[in-house]
Parts: structure tokens; sequence; C-alpha cells
């Protein structure tokens, strides 16, 4: 194996355990590099400060400038350096950020590096270089750094959002807007959840009609339009050939400008074209930017682009000529070289705002323009002799606060004739200050799409907030593009309260999108199957434009796979953490670790949201601290310290004292309703249900849910398949009783025996397997709870996980063998074998607990068993099955 091994790189997209932004999660295996020093590989330090000497800004733990550097020179290792240089060349690819990590796991040698991105797919290229670069740097061997750099830029121009983008999700940040890309090649972007979302891309918005950008595309039909609105317009027309351009030349009056039908970016524009051979070229090199081509009268002026949003001019900017002075001694490309391109404006970059002249090779426009003057790119212009280069470029001088009242009304005026929302208005005018019409001044187009990098970044002037201007118009003052969003996570109940809190809110008459471990649901109309608890199944949720109010169940696997599926949550509940479950996995080893993983969805609880917690729970109790909304507590018992510390400076709690939820706000308190009338509660008998409604309570009231909704709601509900499939659901027939739930880790077992209790029964048996990724200790620990709380035990393969055939069995069996007393324990293949081993021995006055991996599979199998057809006969209260399963008693 190679040093510095990047085993796995997991893209945490949401908020996560390290951070409430999208970084990178690599497992980087140092190898025989582990016990490496920075400062025991000779000369090390020097060349990778020589290599990446702007890392001197990295302030590392010292907190200054520097600080980087002085952990090198005092000793650091492999894993926090590759951290730095990861995010050094993030930087110098053009996305700057300053977050990251190191942290070791449990195994030896393995590191976890965490670092912030902008871009996914620049911040994956970046580790990989940096790796390579770290060991360069580490084994004295050459590497080309600027070349490297050279081609991170590549990627980020092919990746990464441009500037017109970036500038309106900024904006949108700043107003509390949560944004999501749609699309990972283009710009294509949702603001906003659910019903209240907007969509851009780049400028463009959801507002954007495809009639106005079919207007605006072809400009010979715009000038119509402008020009019986009253808008000022050249006259021109659309030809048919070269020999047409040159009629329409003479018919309006030379000189006259040459221009695609429905071209952009001033590409095939010609300019103060005179003669008959400069018009017919101009024609040529027009038509293949187009489909058609447009001869109009050359409007004397400057260029000018206003930027019209809504119905206002938000900003306004200027090109200049680009002019090159001669000396009698360089040619014009020489000038160029010397006079223009030295500028520090200039550049290829958007960091720019002005463009390099490229002369390998000429555009065809600027060619035109030096051979109107009688010059060409070789040709040496006398000494004090100006040539123009190019009449129109780049538009990046700030006029907004010349422009006349006037001048914005026909820009305005412009721009609710053709449809759009945003556009960019191109006119040509001596003086933006005066109205165009005393001047002779013209629009000569209309842009859908406008960049807003001119605006942004100008030459000269002041930038302006163009993109806080198109934020504004997707959403008025006050609006934030949210929907209350209720985030449900915990070691066990989390299906249940998910499912409780989406029925009780469908009575509010809110759309509800719900997504939990059986699927996804709209207004309870399910549309996807499968486990949908974790991220991308929230995102579909927020995606869809009719959800009003989104539920999300929240698993653990998903926060530590892609983080959560959304920035912030009106509503944070955390259940229990208890023991824990899925210790192990992603080096997530201890109790306190994983709670760090369900605290997620109390770190992201809007300031004006509320976070729900467990009072009973000490470990989901101190989370408190990191909810940047409110708390509320709920607790199965009165007398909860926690619940009366708590109320006692003012808070909310929601508990259960003498049978009934009681809901209270610092002294006043008010009784909603009896458990009696609570179905799935028993009669208050069964603890865990009675923890979900008391968690669902808070959750509804913390989302202002009145009171009579919250009853109607939980007196509605019940344990059935229809509501809740796979939770507790009870089924009898013949005078057996089947009772099917999920229950897949020792607490969920040891919970269950609490409704197994209530139950009517003269034996209990369970169908039964471990699940995957566990560790041993906690499969055996499930052994012995069964052992516990049932008398017969019929185990199975389930096929799925890493471990070894058998060995699941082998480690439940090791378990159950913990309890002194006589227990069945019955092996089969998988589970159809299992249930059909456990109906043979059924008899009136049974009880039998199915766990319900797959829900859909266990449902159909216990309605099967429960009304058996040709194929099953019944046999003194018993079910025959075909196939036989071993049997031997513990």
């Amino acid at each position: 194996m190679q040093p510095l091994d990047i085993r796995r790189i997991l893209t945490l997209r949401g908020p996560n355990i390290w951070a409430n932004y999208p970084v990178l999660e690599a497992w980087v295996d140092l190898g025989e590099l582990k016990d490496t020093c920075s400062t025991d590989v000779p000369g090390f330090n020097d060349r990778l400060k020589s290599w990446l000497p702007a890392m001197i800004e990295h302030r590392c733990s010292i907190g200054e400038r520097g600080g980087f550097f002085q952990r090198l020179d005092t000793g650091t290792y492999p894993a926090h350096i590759l951290e730095h240089v990861t995010l050094e060349l993030q930087t110098l690819a053009g996305t700057p950020v300053g977050y990251g990590k190191a942290r070791e796991t449990s195994e030896e040698g393995v590191y976890k590096v965490i670092v912030r991105y902008r871009d996914e797919n620049l911040a994956r290229e970046c580790l990989q270089t940096a790796r390579l670069l770290l060991l360069a740097a580490l084994f004295d061997q050459p590497f080309d750094v600027a070349g490297e750099v050279q081609r991170l830029q590549g990627v980020a121009d092919h990746h990464c959002l441009g500037p017109s983008t970036v500038a309106i999700l900024e904006a949108a940040r700043v107003r509390g807007i949560p944004n999501r890309r749609l699309d990972s090649v283009r710009s294509l972007m949702q603001l906003g959840y659910g019903a209240k979302q907007h969509r851009i891309w780049t400028a463009e918005t959801d507002r954007t009609g495809a009639i106005a950008e079919c207007i605006a595309q072809d400009k010979d039909l715009t000038k119509a339009l402008l020009h019986a609105a009253g808008v000022p317009v050249p006259e021109g027309r659309i030809v048919s050939d070269p020999d047409d351009a040159w009629t329409a030349a003479r018919e309006i009056g030379i000189p006259v400008v040459v221009k695609p039908l429905n071209g952009n970016h001033g590409r095939g524009v010609f300019l103060g074209l005179s003669t008959r051979e400069q018009i017919e070229e101009a024609f040529h090199h027009a038509v293949k930017e187009g489909d058609g081509v447009i001869v109009e009268r050359l409007v004397s002026g400057l260029e000018h682009r206003v930027l019209v949003v809504g119905k206002r001019v938000v900003a306004a900017s200027r090109g200049e000529p680009i002019v090159v002075i001669g000396d009698g001694t360089r040619t014009v490309t020489e000038l160029i070289g010397q006079q223009i391109n030295t500028d520090p404006r200039r550049g290829v970059s958007d960091d720019f705002p002005l463009d390099l002249v490229n002369t390998e090779p000429y555009s065809p426009v600027i060619l035109a323009e030096l051979r109107r003057q009688g010059f060409d790119p070789d040709k040496v212009p006398s000494a004090g002799v100006h040539v123009t280069v190019d009449r129109g470029s780049n538009l990046a001088h700030d006029v907004t606060d010349l422009v006349h009242p006037d001048v914005c009304d026909r820009a305005i005026l412009a721009a609710q004739v053709v449809g759009l929302d945003v556009c960019g208005i191109d006119l040509v005018c001596q003086d933006i200050s005066r109205p165009l019409e005393e001047q002779w001044g013209a629009i000569v187009e209309v842009n859908s799409s406008p960049g807003l990098q001119i605006h942004l970044k100008p030459a000269s002037g002041k930038p302006r907030p163009v993109g806080e201007a198109i934020v504004d118009l997707l959403f008025p003052q006050g609006e934030t593009g949210r929907i209350p969003i209720v985030a449900v996570t915990g070691t066990n109940g989390k299906t249940t309260t998910t499912r409780l809190i989406a029925h009780i809110l469908q009575g509010t008459d809110q759309k509800v999108g719900m997504a939990c471990t059986d699927g996804i649901y709209y207004e309870g109309r399910r549309i996807d199957t499968g486990d949908c608890s974790g991220p991308q199944s929230a995102r579909a949720v927020l995606l869809n434009p009719r959800t009003e109010v989104a539920v999300l169940e929240v698993a653990r696997g998903g926060i530590l796979r892609e983080g959560l599926g959304f920035d912030k949550c009106q509503v944070g509940v955390v259940l229990n953490v208890g023991e824990a479950d899925h210790l192990g996995g992603y080096y997530v080893d201890t109790v306190e670790a994983m709670a760090k993983v369900k605290r997620c969805v109390i770190d992201v609880v809007l300031p004006e949201g509320m976070g729900i917690l467990n009072a009973d729970d000490p470990i989901v109790a101190e989370m408190a601290s990191a909810c940047k909304g409110k708390v509320t507590f709920f607790s199965t018992s009165a007398e909860s310290e926690v619940v009366s510390n708590h109320l006692q400076s003012g808070g909310r709690a929601v508990f259960a004292r003498g049978g009934e939820i009681v809901l209270t706000e610092g002294p006043a308190e008010r009784i909603l309703c009896k458990l009696a009338f609570v179905p799935i509660t028993c009669d208050g008998a069964v603890r865990f249900q009675v923890e979900n409604v008391l968690a669902t309570t808070a959750a509804c009231w913390g989302i202002g849910v009145p009171d009579e909704l919250i009853r109607s709601g939980l007196a509605s509900f019940r344990s059935d398949p229809v509501l809740l499939p796979g939770r507790s659901n009870v089924f009898s027939a013949g005078g057996v009783t089947v009772l099917v739930d999920n229950c897949h880790n020792a607490q969920a077992i040891k919970a269950l025996s609490q409704l197994v209790d209530i139950l009517p029964h003269k034996r209990q048996g369970i169908v039964f397997t471990c699940g995957k990724d566990r560790r041993d200790i906690d499969i055996i620990r499930q052994g012995e709870v069964l052992a516990e709380s049932f008398d017969r035990v019929w185990l199975y393969e389930n096929g799925r996980g890493s471990r070894p055939a058998g060995q699941g069995i082998s480690l439940l069996r090791q378990g159950l063998q913990q309890e002194n007393r006589p227990i069945e324990v019955h092996v089969t293949n998988d589970f159809d074998q299992a249930i059909e081993a456990a109906s043979c021995t059924l008899e009136s006055g049974d009880l039998l607990v199915v766990q319900a991996h797959d829900i859909d599979a266990t449902l159909g199998a216990v309605r099967r068993l429960l009304m058996p057809n040709e194929n099953v006969e019944r046999s003194n209260g018993g079910f025959v099955p075909a196939i036989k399963a071993e049997i031997s008693v513990l």
C-alpha cells in the first residue's frame, strides 16, 4: 500500500458533524508515514514553503498570520499538512476556503481529513493533487506546482458557478434564503424550499418567460415591437445575401452596422461600415453567428448596458473604445501588447473587469475595424496616430448615477415590451445623462440573460448590488423562501414520531411532504418506496413546489454519508440516544460520538425555531446548549429535574402526569388530553409510545398547531398497516395474535416487550434476524434481550452485510444462552422459511412477534399466515409449512 492512501472521500453536502456548511471528509491511511513529523524530513519544510508561499496566510491553531508555518517548524504530521495544502490549492484555483480539520480515528494510522469546499469536483481534484504534492515534498521529488495550479483553475472554470450566480447566491445567503444547485454542469439553482421556492439560471429567473426569451433572441422582432411602443431604435432590416446587405445600407444611409439576427456576446457585430466590400465581408462573418443578418443605422456615440430588474434600473455601465497610439516603430500588434494588455485591469478570468485583446488570432470584427482605418496587425502607425482597435469592447465603466430619468423610463419600457423581468438593455448615445431622443440615441439590443460581472467589478466607478436586486425581485423583504421543516432523529421511534407529526399537520389544511424509513409521501400518497430517511429524500420533498410543510425522518447514516438534506429547520426533534445503535460504522465508536451525529438537527434549528429534547435521556438533554432557538423538553415524569429547572427559567415542557398530557410554559400549564384518548399508547401503558406522543405534541406546539388539532390528530392515529406500517401492528385470527414491529436493536426489543406484556397470550415467540453493520457485542446483546422476553425464537439469515454466513446467528445464540431458562431456538435459511416454520407451531392463545426488516414483504407474509390459502393446511390450531426448521432447546 502506498503512503497517504485515500481510502474514501465523503462529500457532506449539508450541515454535518464538522460544520454547518459543505465539507469533504477523506479517510486517509498514512501507512509508513504515520509517525513522520514535518521536522523529521530534511528540507521538507523549505520545499513546501517555497512551492506554496501563500500558505503563510494560514493562521492555523496559532490564530495569527504564519501560524501554519510555525506548526511546520515546531513539528506537525502529514494528515494536518494534507488538510492545509488542499485548502491552499482550492484558493489558488479561485475558490478561497479556510476551514479544515485532521482527526485521528480508532484505527492506528488512519485519519479523517476535513476541508471546506465551494465546488465538490474541484475540491476532490485539489485533495488528490495535494496528496501528490505532499509526497513529492516528503521524498524530495520534482513537482510542477504552477502547471498543477493552472490545471486546477481549468477544473474550476468548468465546474464552478459563475460570478453572476455567485452574486445572487451571496445576496440570498445574507437574506437567510437557502439554496441548492440542481445541476452539476449548469448554473441551475433552487432558492428557497417547497412552495416558497424560486429558481435561477445565471441571471435568468423562473419568472422569465419563454416567449420573452424568443423575442429577445430575434433582434428584428424586438426592434419592431420597441418601435411600435415608442422606444427609439435604429432603422434597419433583415437582409438575405451580401448584395441585399449593400442595398439596405444605401437605403438606410452609410455608415451602417451589420450583425447577426440572433447572436450574442457581441460576436459578429461590425460597426461603422461604409464600403460595399466591408459590408459584404461582414455579412459572411455575421451569418455564421446566427440564423440571419441585420443591417441597421450606425448610432453615433458610446455603447452602454443598462440592467433592468423588475421595474427598476439598478445599474448602468459604459463601454470605451480600445485605442492604441502609434510611435512610428511598433506594429499594431506590438502596441496592443505594450499599451493595452499590460493594463492590470485586463486578464482572462472573471477576476479582471477588462478582457485581454486576443491577437492570436484576431477576431474578424477587430480586423475589419483596423482595415476600415487602413491598418492591419503588422502595420506600424506613425507617431501620435490614434488607431481604434475595438469600438465597443468591455462595457465595464459604471455610470449608474449619471443615467437620465427618461433613459431609465425607455429601458424599463423596453423590458416590459419584450416581457423580461431581468434584462440587459444595450443602447448607444453620446451622453447617458441626456434623453435619447434629443441626441439621436437608440436602444440596439435587449438581452434576456445579462452578465452581472460588469456591475459587480467595474473597471471604474463603484460596484452595484445587482444580486440583491434580483433576490429582492423574487423574495420581497421579510420573505426567506422557507417552509416549516420538522426534522426527527434519535435511536428509536423516529418513524412513528415522523408519521404522527405529519398526520396531525394534515389536519391544518397544509400540503404535507414527508420522508421516512418507509418512503416519501405527499398529502398521504406514497410516491417512493424504500428507506427514505436520508438527505436525498429530504431534498426531494423540499424540491416539490407543492410542499407547504415538510416532516423529515433523519437517520444517522445519511448524516454521516452526506450531511443533512436541508440547511435549517423550524423544529428539530431528538427522541433518544440511550445505548445508541450502529456504533462502529464511520469510526463512530462511542455513545458520545453518536450523540454528536444526532445533535446535527439541533445545531441547525433556526433562531426563531424550537428544539424538542428528551429530558429523560441525559445525553439528549445536554443538547439544549447547542440549540440557537428555544427548547421544549418532554418527559414521562412530572417530577423531572430537567423539566423543573427549565420551567423555572420560563421554558416550555410537555410531560405526562396522572394519565394526562400536560403542556407547560413557565408557571402556566394546561391539559391537552388524557393518554387514554391516544390509541397508540394503550391507555398510557406503553412507555415508548407515550414518549413518541409527547415529542410529537411538543413539535406540533412548536410549529404553532392549535391544541384542538393536536388532540384530534392523536385520537385518530392508530398503529395500523396504513398509518404506521411495520410499527406495533397487531393482527388476530383464530385466537392467534401476530405483532409486527421493526425492532432492530436491543433497546427497541426491550421497549417492545412492554407491549407484548399487555397483549393476551399463553406463549410468546419472535421471528428475528440481526441487522447489518452492528458490532458483535451489539448482536450478542440483542440475543440477551430476546431471551428475557420470549419463549421461542425463530432466527434466519438476512443475506445482507459483510458477515460470513452463519456468524450473525451464532452471535445471537450466544446471547440467548445467557438467560438461565429453557428457550426454543429455531434456525432457518431465510425469512420465508422462518415465518413458515413459526406458523406450524402456532396455537390459539399464542403471540408471535415478526420483526419487519422489509415492511411490505413482512406485512404480506403475515396476511398470508393469518389467511391461509390452499397450499397451507391448519391442524390443531396451527399451520403446517412445507419446509421444516431446525429446532433446539436452550
